[in-house]
């Protein structure tokens, strides 16, 4: 194997489209993993406040990946931001089946995630005042 050139790079398509059943929506859905520019908005999208302020905020998780990530035939994004709060209220299991798939896809291994749950425990025990 040797060393890429600059448009070998550039050529590549590495962005991975999976197909997920959803038996509780009643069908599948096509989940495409993030690239590096909205993997890091994801994560940003988890952090509120700055600097000495600045914690992990969960609310909507999984939504807020999910709806990153499900795509329409075309591989084009169906949901936009606006849309989280909206799809959050779906069912649990079927959007915890999705952003799975869509973590895994996406390179959000499981020491990531535990990292993002220590941060916000560690915030929340910091904000309460009860250290």
């Amino acid at each position: 194997m040797g060393f890429l050139s600059k448009k070998d790079i550039q050529k590549v398509d590495d962005i991975q489209i999976e197909v997920v059943e959803v038996p509780e929506w009643g069908g599948s859905v096509r989940v495409k993993g993030l690239g590096g520019l909205e993997g890091d908005l994801y994560t940003k999208s988890l952090v509120k406040g700055k600097g000495k302020k600045a914690n992990v905020d969960l609310d909507n998780m999984t939504a807020k990946l999910v709806a990153r990530c499900l795509v329409d035939d075309k591989g084009k994004r169906m949901l936009n931001q606006m849309e989280v709060a909206e799809l959050g209220q779906k069912s649990a299991a079927a959007l915890k089946r999705i952003y799975k798939v869509a973590a895994v896809l996406s390179g959000i291994d499981e020491e990531e995630q535990e990292d993002i749950l220590k941060n916000s425990e560690s915030n929340q025990t910091n904000d309460s005042g009860t250290d």
